[in-house]
């Protein structure tokens, strides 16, 4: 299996492996129990996973993904808006 990413954030994580699974790549993630051990603190990363075949496609999806999600963030971010008098 080939690393993707790692992350923290459990939220990033599954809404990773659901793009992915959307388009077809079974993903997995390493080390999930290891936070349980740790005493569920989040200090240990987790790795998101797939097969070798499916690397660079599912870093392509991903990449796409997230650009399509920033710039969703970026038009209704309260902060970016025009206040009108």
């Amino acid at each position: 299996m080939i690393e993707l990413f790692r992350s923290n954030d459990p939220i990033e994580l599954s809404w990773a492996q659901s793009v992915l699974a959307d388009e077809g790549i079974a993903s997995h993630i390493f080390d999930y129990h290891a936070s349980i051990l740790e005493g569920s603190i989040g200090a240990l990363p987790r790795r998101l996973m797939v097969a070798p075949e499916e690397e660079s496609r599912a870093k392509y999806i991903l990449d796409i993904a997230r650009r399509e999600l920033d710039a969703h963030n970026a038009q209704h971010d309260p902060d970016t808006e025009e206040v009108q008098d």
